[in-house]
């Protein structure tokens, strides 16, 4: 499984590189409304069977949640379907300690 840390990831998207994949926040909807990365598309865990149509599979796929865990399962998952997809090591919480901006609130 590949993974990413969130300042790579960062640095490849201000860079032109990823910013056109998607990031994909697995993590639940009343946790993405406390803080999010802009620009990501929540599909929480645990509704991504009956959502994964909505996975791109003709581009790379990044997958965050908050530290990993959940994201490296979906990662794993979704790999196993013949996916482009990375997951995001250290999750929202290592994108925010980074210092990379991120939305509160709704």
């Amino acid at each position: 499984m590949e993974s990413i840390d969130p300042v790579a990831l960062a640095a490849l998207r201000a860079d032109g590189g990823a910013a056109s994949a998607p990031i994909i926040d697995v993590r639940e909807v009343d946790e993405v409304d406390v803080v999010r990365v802009v620009d990501t598309v929540n599909i929480p865990m645990s509704a991504f069977l009956d959502r994964i149509d909505e996975v791109p599979r003709d581009e790379r796929i990044y997958v965050m949640c908050h530290v990993g865990g959940r994201s490296a399962q979906v990662t794993m998952y979704l790999e196993q379907r013949g996916y482009d997809v990375v997951n995001v090591a250290g999750g929202i919480q290592g994108w925010e300690n980074a210092g990379l901006p991120v939305e509160h609130g709704r």
